[in-house]
């Protein structure tokens, strides 16, 4: 199996588009146009951008379209965007762990980037990261970069991305413009229910938003299906299944009939899946056994928004297996998109 060329295209588009966590609004503006030209009728709102078909009720999908990238703080200085947005600072005594700072600042040194308008998208500026390194006096994370040096403090800098394809792989910064092409090539394929697009999902907030819209226009039933991707740390681990379930997450456990009902069209179609929240509980046994700490089963949208609605909102994740994550070389196969999109064609026909 191999994706569609039309998506490849979208992907490619919407790679290059900036959408830094906090400063997703000319993303926002580049998918109303995509979704329109497919005829799609679409609505803004606070962090959410709405399409829908002739059927809106007939489906619910979810994607969140923010992306990782630094925010001008002051004269010639960055920081990580996502410690911002979700104002993580130990000024605020809601600090980020050193290990974690150390991480982020070796991962992205020699990653050319490039400042953009937040609203209109407009280009502003080029430059390279050179270094990053915690202050000692603020205990946070401040990165260096050559050619920015023009920027005014709250400016959004996008890290500088390109799709690339090679033998059967996707990959680039697919966290998660990946699922955001492939929700809105569903209505080049005759999709009429609600897609959603959520902002500052990385910082925890895009459920807010989503509630928020089922509050007021939602019915009694809203099954929703979140996409995105699901990380693991080896290809092999990645490439031994098409698509990644959950049947719960740390907030709360997943719709028990959708799930099941992916499941079945999983093993109907001979696609090969597995589910992450047993993965990880297989993992933990491993590293308890080895006197090591054992890992969350982490934190998503769909879970979040669950334990919040009160029963309002239910369903389920469907996730793309990936390797690199939160990297500039996050992969993906080919061959799990085609799967993906294959099972949410059959999940829009039942």
């Amino acid at each position: 199996m191999s994706a569609p060329d039309a998506l490849i295209d979208l992907l490619k588009i919407l790679t290059r588009q900036p959408s830094v966590v906090g400063f997703e609004h000319s993303f926002f503006r580049v998918l109303q146009r995509e979704l329109e030209e497919r005829g799609a009728s679409v609505t803004w709102y606070e962090g959410l951008l709405v399409a829908q078909g002739r059927d809106p009720n007939a489906m619910y999908f979810s994607a969140h379209i923010d992306r990782h990238g630094l925010i001008c703080t002051g004269p010639n200085e960055f920081q990580y965007a996502a410690f911002v947005a979700g104002s993580r600072s130990d000024l605020l005594g809601n600090s980020v762990s050193e290990e974690l700072m150390l991480t982020i600042a070796n991962r992205f040194k020699g990653t050319p980037v490039f400042a953009y308008q937040p609203w209109s998208g407009s280009y502003n500026g080029a430059g390279m990261i050179s270094d990053a390194s915690i202050c000692e006096f603020r205990g946070n994370l401040i990165f260096e970069v050559d050619g920015l040096e023009h920027l005014v403090a709250g400016t959004p800098v996008a890290l500088r991305d390109s799709l690339r394809i090679d033998n059967g792989y996707a990959s680039g910064q697919l966290d998660n413009v990946l699922t955001v092409a492939i929700l809105v090539h569903l209505f080049d394929l005759g999709f009429q229910g609600t897609a959603f697009f959520t902002a500052q999902e990385e910082v925890g907030r895009s459920w807010r938003y989503l509630l928020e819209w089922f509050r007021r226009f939602g019915g009694s039933t809203n099954d929703l299906v979140v996409l995105d991707t699901s990380p693991y740390p080896s290809r092999a681990e990645a490439d031994s299944r098409l698509v990644t379930l959950r049947t719960r997450d740390a907030n709360a456990s997943f719709n028990h009939a959708m799930t099941t009902q992916l499941e079945s069209l999983c093993r109907e179609h001979q696609i090969s899946f597995s589910y992450k929240d047993r993965y990880i509980a297989e993992q933990n046994d491993l590293l308890f056994a080895a006197g090591e700490t054992p890992r969350s089963l982490g934190s998503t949208e769909m879970g979040r928004i669950i334990a919040a609605s009160n029963g309002l909102v239910d369903g389920t994740t469907l996730q793309i297996p990936t390797t690199g994550y939160h990297t500039m070389n996050e992969t993906a196969t080919l061959a799990s998109c085609e799967a993906f999109i294959k099972l949410l064609n059959m999940v829009m026909l039942e």
